[in-house]
């Protein structure tokens, strides 16, 4: 069945069963999920949310004057058969777990806080070109945490070396905090694409950590 990748591995946000975010995941899951029928597809519109199950949102896929991204191939996936839009948000039937307390740790999340951007020289690289780099060297009693760890390219990471900004005569492009939301959803919410999610994302669910799958 041909497909656009592009379309199937964009992201769709997860709720529980009681509509708090929880999750996130690529929309080939998010459509694995909805056909098995433990998890329904969930449309926002400015006054409303309506629920479908696979089929049906299958048929009102059909009237493209609904939706305004008709011809955007990262919002649709095509098939031989039909045209099928590729949701924003699914709900877990009977999942009524909350999200954790605070945001996890690691790479991904790093990245995403510093925003792809060397904490030294403050210009941004491909992922593959940065590194992470502790402000205060282990060798000086520095700790492996969100206020001691930031992106760092190549050339500054070698020119800082084991030392301390200070002891190199370099300059923080800004100090090193621990997000109270998650950095990944922070960056998704900058595009249209995903403007629904904000539906869910208030003031009440900020503080909690969304797992990223």
């Amino acid at each position: 069945m041909p497909e656009y990748a592009s379309g199937l591995d964009s992201s769709v946000l997860v709720l529980n069963r009681y509509f708090m975010a929880v999750h996130v995941i690529s929309a080939r899951r998010a459509f694995t999920l909805v056909c098995k029928r433990v998890a329904e597809i969930v449309h926002v519109t400015e006054d409303r949310y309506d629920s479908f199950s696979f089929d049906s949102w299958r048929e009102v896929s059909q009237y493209k004057e609904l939706f305004d991204d008709a011809n955007d191939p990262l919002e649709w996936i095509r098939t031989v058969s039909f045209d099928i839009r590729v949701p924003r948000v699914i709900r877990l039937l009977t999942y009524d777990k909350l999200p954790r307390e605070r945001v996890q740790f690691n790479r991904r999340n790093l990245f995403a806080r510093d925003e792809n951007r060397c904490q030294y020289c403050g210009r941004r690289f491909p992922t593959s070109e940065l590194s992470l780099d502790h402000v205060v060297p282990k060798t000086q009693g520095g700790r492996t945490s969100w206020l001691n760890v930031v992106c760092a390219c190549t050339n500054c990471n070698k020119r800082k070396g084991g030392r301390t900004p200070l002891q190199a005569n370099m300059r923080l492009f800004k100090q090193p905090v621990e997000p109270k939301r998650s950095p990944v959803i922070h960056l998704k919410l900058r595009s249209g694409r995903y403007r629904s999610w904000k539906t869910f994302l208030d003031s009440a669910y900020w503080s909690v950590e969304l797992k990223q799958e």
